[in-house]
């Protein structure tokens, strides 16, 4: 089997853990550049880095990377690239594009040509006067930066990145992503065997994952993806990955999980989330008001929240009495952990004391911080 060259894009921030997910994953050279890890693979492996990647936002399969300073030479060298091996005579391709300190500055025009490059390579080789795009969909994405341009197709798929995992029918407003709600969880020191809480869980995003990381359940197990209607991708790729998964499943470790809210309607979700998750054996879900929550009765806890902050703040002086409230209940315990998410920037001065770490992250378009408040470790 021929190799192949792929990507996995994360949020920035997350570039270092998505990494670390690939090597745990067999992917020996991985080279990072602008949020983008490229690794060496086979067909096989758009099946296995889909289904399993927890914190990567999608996969692309990537074509060609070369220097484009003018639209001639962008046409002539997407031309060149393989397009037959991957789209089929009634595939239907879009192109999307980015352009970042480039010499072709103008997105849509580099859209376009790109477009048009494909299309006349294609009608080509399938000897045809035009390409009727009925069949699977192919998302080609041009993104060029600092006049080096990188042409690939998104093997996840456009509308539904990897944080579409498929248990989440309903959420609450604001909900964080799954990818960055594991994220969270990989970057924190929990582990299966330690008590985890997270006293604003809202849909129970941070939890579920948690449970699911807990559990080994690859995270797109139970969705569907882009490239399982490309022919070049055998079905017996999927197949096979997903054997592979569900034998690594964790189903006899017991796991402890906290998760509570002052809103009963988003327990009530996030119970319903975890119960199509798989994981609703490993969380105790009950409804609490942040201003009474209480820290459970064990060391060596692990707190993991995301509080109120952006477009979710009401009223300032709540969500900093929200912050001193967590100092409060869990700032004095060495041996807990504890690890916030807000964008807000005063949150140290309220909780009443510095982070020992401070990780820049996005949640969505919005910049946050990552406060580590690291605990004493168990024996």
């Amino acid at each position: 089997m021929s190799k192949i060259k792929l990507a996995a894009i994360s949020a920035f921030g997350l570039e270092a853990i998505v990494k670390r997910e690939l090597q745990g994953l067999g992917y020996e050279d991985v080279n990072t550049d602008n949020g983008w890890m490229y690794f060496d693979g086979e067909i096989e492996d758009i099946a296995r880095t889909n289904i399993n990647l927890r914190c990567a936002d999608r996969v692309m399969l990537v074509m060609g990377q070369f220097e484009a300073l003018s639209f001639e030479e962008l046409f002539n060298k997407t031309y060149e690239l393989p397009w037959e091996k991957w789209i089929t005579k009634d595939g239907k391709f879009t192109v999307k594009g980015k352009s970042v300190k480039s010499k072709l500055f103008s997105t849509p025009d580099c859209q376009a040509i790109v477009k048009k490059a494909v299309s006349k390579k294609l009608c080509e080789d399938y000897d045809v006067d035009w390409m009727p795009e009925t069949g699977p969909e192919f998302t080609i994405l041009i993104s060029i930066h600092k006049d080096i341009a990188t042409v690939s197709i998104d093997t996840t798929g456009a509308r539904e990145g990897l944080f579409k995992r498929g248990y989440r029918a309903r959420s609450t407003e604001a909900p964080l992503k799954e990818t960055m709600a594991a994220a969270l969880v990989m970057l924190s020191y929990w582990k299966k065997d330690r008590i985890l809480y997270d006293p604003m869980c809202g849909s129970g995003t941070i939890p579920i994952e948690a449970a699911l990381i807990g559990r080994n359940i690859a995270p797109g197990l139970n969705r569907s993806f882009a490239s399982q209607k490309w022919p070049a991708v055998n079905e017996e790729y999927w197949k096979k990955v997903k054997i592979e998964a569900r034998k690594k499943i964790d189903l006899d470790s017991e796991i402890k999980i906290y998760a509570s809210d002052v809103s009963e309607k988003a327990i009530k979700i996030a119970k319903e989330n975890a119960i199509e998750a798989g994981v609703d054996d490993c969380i105790e879900f009950f409804v609490k008001d942040i201003n009474t929550i209480e820290k459970p009765m064990c060391e060596y806890g692990i707190l993991i929240t995301n509080p109120p902050y952006g477009d979710r703040i009401g009223d300032i002086v709540d969500i900093e009495n929200i912050h001193r409230k967590l100092g409060q209940v869990f700032g004095k315990d060495e041996t807990w952990s504890k690890y916030i998410i807000t964008a807000v920037e005063t949150f140290e001065n309220e909780y009443g004391k510095k982070a020992d770490k401070k990780r820049k992250l996005f949640n969505g378009d919005l910049k946050v911080n990552y406060y580590q408040y690291f605990g004493k470790r168990p024996d």
